[in-house]
């Protein structure tokens, strides 16, 4: 297996979020070559501003883990998490973080602010980022190209 083949497995996801009206994010966590949680936002549907995509799959990692923290796993998400889910990241203590698209409003691995490896933070978490960039950041931007095109009817 390879970061593509998991960041597929997270596109997958995302069109789950698309086909529920959700932001069109998804999220896999890996350990031992196994996906052991995947998850897409569901912040509309919970009606819940913390059901992001990465917050759900860390809470079925440390669930199927049994253990809060989640060594030797590494997160697959398809857009750039924002502060909130690399806060919890770095609380998890992921070690590897792989990405597809940058998020130029919210993303906390260096487009808006770099959390990812903060000397004052108590764990760093390696970060790849561009893993089938394109297909991520397409499945966002139609998103919104659509709801762009409700509002304005």
């Amino acid at each position: 297996m390879n970061d593509e083949y998991y960041m597929r497995e997270a596109l997958k996801l995302a069109v789950e979020a698309f086909k529920a009206d959700e932001v069109p994010m998804g999220a896999v966590i890996v350990h031992k070559d196994r996906i052991i949680a995947k998850a897409h936002n569901q912040i509309k549907t919970l009606k819940d501003p913390t059901a992001h995509a990465e917050m759900i799959a860390i809470t079925q990692a440390a669930s199927y883990l049994k253990n809060e923290r989640l060594i030797d796993t590494v997160m697959y998400v398809t857009i750039e998490p924002c502060a909130m889910c690399m806060g919890a990241l770095i609380l998890a203590r992921v070690n590897r973080l792989v990405y597809g698209a940058d998020d130029s409003k919210a993303g906390a691995c260096g487009s808006v602010m770099d959390l990812s490896d903060n000397k004052k933070l108590n764990h760093s978490i390696e970060v790849k980022n561009g893993i089938l960039e394109d297909s991520c950041r397409d499945i966002i931007q139609e998103f919104f190209k659509l709801k762009r095109k409700k509002i304005l009817r």
